[in-house]
């Protein structure tokens, strides 16, 4: 069978690769095309367009980029007519995915969707276009399920992907992982800026600003696999500061606490049982237009999941040096790391166990 795959940015990369794996073991002949990134190029088959290259985040940056995007539809439209695949999957991306799934729908091509957008936080009313354009949703939270039911659309709750990409790493070893990266005996924080350059940006300087004042411990930030070090050289101004890039899971296993981005990188840290803060600040255009439009009472996907505060969230004006401290020294407190620590079990039950990518491969094959 031909499988055309479209994911955008890392997360997406990551769960494209455990997927294609699955598939490739479902059908041995399987002949993929995909746009991805660097793990999902490792499996095999032919890669397209990376991720790298239509990394646009929030409106106002969506809208200075409109030409490029445009052009990328079109050139993709092209590609899947020339393939002909037995079926499109799309992970995540909505803005991009969305556009390409109705004109593939209307071309008569199997549409699925691994990884639902994010419908139920913003713009409930695209449930009805998925419901039009998606032969098969395949969800990863447990509460996208009963989201869709109330909208009479029946779709597949196949447990969360970041289950299996944890428990199939290779275990680290402290001791050379700190002798491997120059890094100091002294307790790790860990910081997660994100993997887009306005993210990034607006985050790092606020995370790094708090360093000299913690000098009992080393901060290490997880450089993204899709920036340079010369990118984040140019926050550095501390000596107590390191640098490690594509290797976020690894610091993770060995840190103490972390100051994390908003995403994916939320829940991927509290499923290695870290203390964290989520921060969160966007371009100001960006933030207001999306103030007005999302309707959840939280941002970070452990307090989604878990339905309350089990993470303290600072948002746009909130993430500064003084309150970002004031979190910081609340999770190094020892008696506020046990709440983290059964918070953080609670929420991997509701996650489901292994097997997300298997599931849906199993799925998708079945159907075509």
């Amino acid at each position: 069978m031909k499988y055309y795959i479209i994911a955008g940015e890392a997360s997406g990369d990551l769960h494209g690769s455990n997927l294609m794996k699955a598939l490739l073991k479902e059908d041995v002949n399987a002949n993929i095309r995909f746009w991805g990134g660097d793990l999902m190029q490792s499996v095999g088959g032919t890669l397209v367009k990376h991720y790298k290259e239509r990394q646009f985040m929030g409106f106002a940056e969506v809208i200075f980029n409109l030409r490029k995007i445009l052009g990328l539809i079109k050139f993709c439209k092209t590609d899947v007519q020339n393939f002909k695949p037995d079926v499109i999957i799309f992970i995540d991306n909505s803005g991009f995915n969305l556009r390409i799934a109705k004109w593939a729908k209307e071309q008569n091509y199997p549409t699925h969707y691994y990884i639902s957008p994010q419908v139920w936080a913003s713009r409930a009313s695209r449930v009805e276009k998925i419901k039009r354009d998606v032969d098969a949703m395949y969800v990863i939270l447990p509460f996208e399920k009963k989201f869709y039911d109330t909208y009479n659309y029946k779709v597949n709750f196949v447990g969360h992907p970041l289950i299996d990409a944890i428990a199939d790493r290779e275990q680290v070893d402290e001791y050379t992982f700190r002798r491997d990266h120059n890094l100091s005996d002294k307790p790790i924080i860990a910081l997660l800026p994100g993997s887009r350059k306005q993210e990034i940006t607006k985050m790092l300087s606020v995370m790094l600003s708090l360093v000299n004042d913690f000098e009992d411990y080393q901060f290490v930030i997880a450089g993204a696999p899709s920036q340079d070090y010369s990118f984040y050289k140019t926050f550095i101004k501390q000596d107590n500061v390191a640098f490690i890039s594509n290797k976020t899971y690894d610091l993770l296993s060995v840190s103490t606490s972390a100051l994390v981005t908003s995403g994916t990188a939320t829940l991927e840290t509290a499923l290695f049982k870290v203390p964290q803060v989520v921060c969160y600040k966007a371009n100001n255009i960006s933030y207001q237009i999306a103030k007005r439009i999302i309707t959840l009472k939280f941002i970070s996907l452990v307090n989604l999941i878990m339905d309350r505060e089990v993470v303290t969230e600072l948002i746009q004006g909130d993430l500064n040096k003084k309150r970002l401290k004031q979190e910081l020294i609340k999770i190094l407190d020892e008696n506020e790391r046990v709440k983290f620590f059964i918070d953080y079990y609670d929420l991997e039950k509701k996650l489901g166990g292994k097997g997300a990518s298997e599931n849906a491969a199993k799925l998708i094959y079945k159907s075509i």
